[in-house]
C-alpha cells in the first residue's frame, strides 16, 4: 500500500479518465493543456469535444490515429480550420506518439452563459460612510473603486460585519 499524501488532482483524474476516455476518447491531460495546445488566438472559443478511433477488428491490428472533434464558437471556426496542421503536430507532441491524423471541427457554444449576479443589498448610510472612511488612504481610484465595490457585498451579505 502506499502511504503519504496524494494530490486533490490524481484522485480527480484517476475518477475522470475511465469516465471521459469512455465517453468522448480525450483525458484530462488533454483539457488541461488545452491552452497550450490551441494557442492564445482559440483559448476563448474552443474546446476539445472528443476523440474518435477507427473500430479495430482484432488485437492483432495496427494502430490507426483517431480524430479529435474540437467545438468552436461562430465564425472563429474557419480560422481554426487554417491552424488544423498545427494543431494535429501538437496534439501528437502532447500525446508522445501519432494519436490523431484529423481534426473535425464543429460550430457550438463553448463557453457557459454569464450567469447574473444578483445586486447587493442596499447599505444603511452609516455603513456607506464607514467604508468610505476605511477607503480614504487609498490612492489609486481604479483601486479604491473595486475596494468599493468588493465592501458594499461583503457588508450586505448576510454575515454583516461587525462595525
Amino acid at each position: 500500500m502506499k502511504s503519504g499524501t496524494r494530490q486533490i488532482s490524481e484522485i480527480a483524474n484517476g475518477v475522470l479518465d475511465p469516465v471521459l476516455a469512455k465517453r468522448a476518447g480525450i483525458d484530462t491531460m488533454l483539457l488541461g493543456m488545452w491552452d497550450d495546445v490551441v494557442g492564445p488566438d482559440f483559448i476563448d472559443c474552443t474546446r476539445p469535444d472528443r476523440i474518435t478511433w477507427p473500430r479495430r477488428r482484432g488485437m492483432d491490428d495496427a494502430f490507426v490515429p483517431g480524430t479529435l472533434t474540437i467545438a468552436c464558437e461562430g465564425a472563429r471556426a474557419l480560422f481554426l480550420a487554417h491552424q488544423t496542421d498545427q494543431l494535429i503536430e501538437r496534439v501528437n507532441i502532447l500525446f508522445g506518439f501519432p494519436a490523431i491524423d484529423r481534426v473535425k471541427i464543429v460550430q457550438k457554444a463553448v463557453r457557459l452563459s454569464k450567469q447574473v449576479r444578483p445586486r447587493p443589498a442596499e447599505l444603511e448610510p452609516a455603513q456607506v460612510e464607514r467604508l468610505d472612511e476605511l477607503l480614504v488612504p487609498v490612492e489609486n481610484d481604479r483601486l479604491r473603486a473595486a475596494l468599493h465595490r468588493l465592501g458594499r457585498a461583503v457588508m450586505s451579505s448576510k454575515g454583516r460585519l461587525h462595525r
